[in-house]
């Protein structure tokens, strides 16, 4: 008997129906069936579910003779499923990598509850992924499994059948079936969670819900909406047969209104001239069903009244209020932009403050937060702002004044301060005066294209303005270079009139400085386990892919490794998982890697930063070829990498299992890297900087040889334990995905 019966009706998908049953025949947890029920469509979908039980056993096919609908279809399968719990899938949505078996995960910690609820995320077709807004109600503390009572807000979370797993014993004793009609979730996912003695919850996106562009049933314009009504009919019957459940008749009260209120304001439901019958229909069951003592909104008094042509009013008055507000924030938007520009002009003309300085990062902090500290260290007269641009507040160092865009207090920084120091630019509308002194700190060591280079590569490239990228080098007086590599480089792909100083990356300037207490303090704070191997990932962002998601199965890496690793994702897309941390929001790049042992990337030029830490450093480069055709590449880094290579998944489990990513040859290939591309960072880069630009000094620091250097270790290597344990399984390692 297999642990899990997935139950995927089909009618009229057949364009997505191929990914959806691969995505569970797929799963890394196979102990399952997949009952596919082509609900009589006239389309493919028929044969698709016929090939695929003739490829895999898994897969039983069931036809329908005549189309009874999504409700009817999934009752046929139930009555065809042998596993231990049902798992119901649209056909047009898929599962996520790895769902079941976190799932069968959860419900062996939890002892197997009656019904376990895990999250979702909306995908829609241009590739955006947007996850429940609800999904604080799935969290995973507190006692489990548990009853409705003691979570009740999980009524809220989207009433689907798709979003749990439910024990099909519990499921059978009270005869729990689909009703005809739209909407027949709701008469069945109200009676579960009421009826289950035991819930437990799932914190992880396990459905991707697809949000088609058109083909929606319940997007469609159609008096079946009205459905609707019998449906919460069904579900108050439900609850009267019952009377210990009827202590949730607000709940359920205060839910079907707010159904009914979606419905009848959504554009496109409910067809022209019903909009009437439908709110009479709403009227009759709001005072049916309504519970004394119940407060409702404002924008529920039209259900309750039935006020169609008031409510109708209503809107139109509502709509006409939005546009004036609307051409009222327009014209007072335009007023604050010509007073601003106006307050900058003046400024303009004012005399240069030279004793401020300005700072501002694209993301995080980098190397303008390093050069900052610096200047107040090494030149105290000087008073600094940093610019803390919208969501990224929490990125701003601690010492700066603040600065918000667009604000006067910000034009003026912008217009008197001498210094400007930046990784990106600022303002295109900055004019740079005479005497004003631009500092650009570049984003790192480069390994793709960049520059005028990405004239040749319009995937890398997208909707960059090259006029405009010059204009901004023209303002440039000085570039940051880590290395001879990146001098070369900067100094061709941007033309311009500036001094390079090849100094070191003022940003790497801590891993000399920090201490093994600092490593632990940051540890800590990120909720690394003592004694775990932490592997920071950190993948490169891919130009030449509209979506980003990892190359790795994270989760089936670290199963493999054991429960010594954890990982540190930096990633461009949300993860998460047993012993996954997510601080891809992050504001301190190089305080990860303080807390991490290892790093683990592909072509992401954090590894130059972290070779200066002499840590360990694996590159997965599975994908090198189409990055490098994509972005194109300065370094061929699997011909000279920083440490162990992998060209596979199976590849990288290997390195670590046998403890390669910290062998000697490893340490080898890293000392000949950070001879290559760490030459300065001593530990003094930010000083040198401050020191020739601020202060004017030509003899400056002398440089700490790469033999006399010593960066703070990892944790991992002053642990007694630091002996990676093997996974279990023989190896070499070949699992398949």
């Amino acid at each position: 008997m297999p642990r899990f019966s997935v139950i995927v009706p089909a009618h009229k998908v057949q364009a997505y129906l191929s990914e959806c049953l691969d995505s569970v025949l797929s799963q890394s947890y196979p102990d399952l069936e997949l009952i596919a029920v082509d609900d009589c469509s006239p389309d493919a979908c028929g044969e698709i579910i016929d090939e695929y039980a003739a490829r895999d056993a898994r897969v039983k096919p069931l036809h329908l003779p005549e189309n009874q609908g999504l409700g009817r279809a999934r009752n046929a399968g139930m009555a065809e499923a042998t596993g231990d719990y049902l798992v119901f899938l649209d056909s047009d949505d898929t599962l996520t990598p790895d769902a079941l078996r976190s799932v069968a995960d959860r419900l062996k910690e939890t002892g197997d509850p009656d019904v376990l609820v895990f999250d979702y995320a909306r995908t829609y077709w241009d590739g955006r992924q947007v996850r429940n807004q609800l999904a604080a109600q799935l969290t995973e503390q507190g006692p489990a499994p548990f009853r409705l009572e003691d979570r009740p807000g999980l009524l809220r979370v989207l009433m689907v059948a798709w979003n749990k797993a439910y024990r099909r014993e519990f499921v059978r004793a009270h005869g729990f079936t689909f009703p005809p009609g739209y909407y027949e979730d709701t008469p069945w996912t109200f009676p579960v969670l009421l009826t289950a003695e035991s819930i437990a919850t799932l914190d992880r996106v396990c459905v991707h819900y697809r949000q088609r562009r058109q083909g929606n049933i319940l997007s469609t314009t159609s008096r079946r909406h009205f459905d609707l009504f019998e449906q919460y009919e069904r579900v108050f019957a439900y609850v009267e047969e019952r009377p210990e459940l009827a202590r949730w008749r607000a709940e359920l009260f205060q839910r079907m209104v707010d159904h009914y209120a979606v419905v009848f304001t959504r554009r496109g439901r409910l067809p022209r001239g019903s909009h009437g019958d439908f709110l009479r229909r709403a009227r009759e069951h709001y005072r049916r069903y309504r519970v004394p003592g119940t407060r409702l909104r404002t924008r529920h008094a039209p259900l309750r009244f039935g006020l169609h042509r008031t409510f109708r009013a209503l809107r139109l008055a509502a709509a006409v209020r939005r546009r004036t507000r609307k051409s009222a924030a327009r014209l007072a938007r335009a007023l604050r932009t010509g007073a601003l520009q106006l307050h900058y002009r003046i400024q303009l003309r004012l005399p240069l403050r030279p004793d401020r300085a300005v700072f501002a990062a694209r993301e995080g902090r980098g190397d303008p937060a390093a050069l900052e500290e610096a200047f107040r260290t090494h030149a105290p007269h000087l008073s600094t702002a940093w610019i803390a641009r919208p969501g990224q507040e929490h990125a701003a160092p601690p010492g700066p004044r603040r600065l918000t865009p667009g604000t006067a207090a910000y034009w003026s920084a912008l217009a008197r301060s001498r210094y400007l120091v930046s990784d990106a630019g600022f303002e295109g509308r900055l004019r740079k005066r005479a005497g004003q002194v631009f500092v650009q700190t570049q984003q790192g060591t480069p390994l793709g294209h960049a520059g005028l280079d990405l004239l040749e590569h319009p995937a890398a490239a997208r909707d960059t303005d090259f006029a405009e990228l010059l204009r901004g080098v023209d303002q440039w007086d000085y570039v940051l270079s880590g290395n001879r590599h990146a001098t070369l480089t900067w100094e061709r792909v941007h033309p311009g009139r500036y001094a390079t100083l090849e100094y070191g990356l003022p940003r790497n300037d801590v891993f000399q400085r920090a201490t093994t207490a600092d490593v632990a303090r940051l540890r800590a704070s990120l909720g690394v386990p003592q004694g775990a191997v932490a592997v920071l990932y950190a993948p490169a962002y891919r130009d030449h892919r509209r979506t980003q998601r990892p190359l790795l199965d994270l989760e089936r890496v670290l199963r493999r490794l054991g429960p010594r690793f954890v990982l540190l994702a930096r990633a461009h897309c949300p993860v998460q998982g047993t012993r996954i941390i997510d601080v891809s929001g992050h504001p301190d790049l190089a305080a990860l890697c303080l807390a991490s042992d290892a790093l683990l990337t592909d072509y992401a030029p954090v590894l130059f930063d972290y070779a200066g830490l002499d840590r360990p450093i694996v590159v997965h480069a599975e994908d090198w070829a189409a990055y490098e055709a994509a972005r194109g590449v300065y370094v061929d880094l699997p011909a000279f990498p920083p440490g162990a290579v992998a060209r596979s998944e199976d590849e990288l489990i290997d390195i670590f299992a046998t403890g390669h990513w910290r062998g000697s040859r490893s340490a080898q290939l890293r000392a000949a890297f950070r001879q290559r591309f760490c030459p300065w960072d001593d530990g003094r880069a930010a000083e040198r900087v401050v020191r020739r630009v601020v202060l004017g000094e030509t003899e400056l620091p002398p440089v700490v040889p790469l033999a006399d250097r010593t960066p703070v270790p990892s944790a991992c290597a002053r642990s007694p334990l630091a002996t990676v344990p093997q996974p279990s399984g023989p190896l070499p390692v070949t699992g398949s995905h």
